[in-house]
């Protein structure tokens, strides 16, 4: 867990750090592209929205979870009060979202979609459609069968629990395809961790799609991650070896890299970088810090393989971003500069980064000059 006063380019290894421009979505109303200098050379702004999250597209347009500006805030419910619906009751939830917004190098929105469920995460597929993450109630039985959680206090009032759909929307936000997460899984082996409130199951929190075209999926609050073949609506492999992750992605290899938040892990909590070999589920290799509990970020973050095999990871709790080799060389490291106010405090958090490389389809032309 790396507090620091210090913001921007902390350290950089030109020979073995891997060439490109950082994507990042900072507290605020803007998504900024940075050099590997931590120079600013390209912003969105969007006088509209709040952005959450946003990725590049082959086309060079930005793809982004937003909420509407002018909402009013969420008001916590009090102890023994009854809960609002659900549109009102998930506002309060990690990671919402009211639009999926797609933007043009300038900043225009040439797309969107509206939907007061989603949260997290999102995907665009090749045939042009978007996968999008989804709060659902679980039916009232299927919730009973759930196991874990936090005990409900006497007089508690307690909203239904949540599950999530994964939906797939065309061009037009019409319902195409759509995965029941709940109905997948198995309400007593796939305990609710017994320290977190009986609000939310699963909790997808990262979605992305492997070569194969399977949906790589993570819940957290049940520690799992889940490969869904697309076509059957089929788990094909599960693993629970991490706490409270985030981020799936498939590596080069077809092993599945996973950014192991640590939270709730005994003794200390901790986090790292796990690569995970999906034939026996062992690690094929990990990242942690030196001592372990220096690196710690109990929400968010993520972790990407990059073109020349080493790792960009987000430290997403604390804004920090860094590279490091497969022998565990830091040879990039970066802190924002970017705070804003989260629930009442002052937060760098980042929820994810991405670079791309110089040769992306989406910077062809593009004036990347420092601002």
């Amino acid at each position: 867990m790396t507090w620091s006063r210090f913001s921007g380019l902390a350290y950089i290894d030109e020979d073995r750090a891997c060439d490109g421009y950082t994507l990042i979505t900072p507290p605020g109303d803007s998504a900024v592209l940075l050099g590997m200098r931590g120079e600013v050379v390209h912003r969105w702004r969007f006088p509209d929205h709040h952005p959450g999250y946003a990725r590049l597209l082959p086309n060079g347009n930005l793809l982004m979870r937003a909420i509407v500006k002018g909402l009013p805030p969420a008001v916590p419910v009090e102890f023994g009060e009854e809960h609002p619906p659900l549109a009102e009751h998930v506002r309060r939830m990690a990671g919402g979202a009211t639009h999926l917004l797609e933007v043009d190098w300038d900043g225009k929105v040439v797309w969107s979609y509206e939907n007061g469920l989603m949260h997290h995460d999102f995907a665009r597929l090749e045939n042009g459609n978007t996968l999008a993450v989804t709060w659902s109630e679980l039916e009232p039985l299927r919730e009973l069968e759930v196991q874990g959680g936090l005990p409900r206090r006497p007089g508690e009032v307690l909203p239904p629990l949540l599950g999530d759909t994964i939906i797939e929307v065309d061009s037009t936000g019409a319902e195409v395809w759509w995965c029941d997460i709940g109905q997948l899984l198995d309400p007593a082996a796939d305990r609710l961790c017994p320290l977190e409130p009986r609000w939310a199951w699963t909790h997808v929190n990262g979605i992305s799609l492997t070569r194969a075209g399977e949906l790589l999926v993570s819940c957290r609050n049940i520690d799992r991650v889940l490969a869904i073949d697309r076509a059957t609506g089929e788990i094909t492999w599960k693993w629970a070896g991490a706490r409270h992750q985030h981020s799936p992605v498939e590596a080069a290899n077809g092993n599945v890299l996973v950014f192991d938040n640590g939270v709730h892990r005994s003794n200390v909590p901790r986090s790292r970088v796990v690569e995970v070999e999906r034939a026996t589920g062992k690690l094929a290799w990990s990242y942690e810090g030196d001592p372990p509990e220096s690196f710690f970020s109990w929400n968010v973050s993520n972790a990407d393989e990059l073109a020349n095999g080493n790792i960009l990871v987000c430290e997403g709790a604390l804004g920090r971003l860094f590279e490091v080799t497969r022998s565990g060389d830091i040879v990039w490291e970066w802190f924002s500069p970017y705070r804003g106010r989260i629930a009442g405090r002052s937060s760098a958090i980042i929820f994810r980064a991405h670079r791309y490389t110089p040769d992306h389809p989406g910077l062809a032309g593009r004036d990347l000059r420092a601002e």
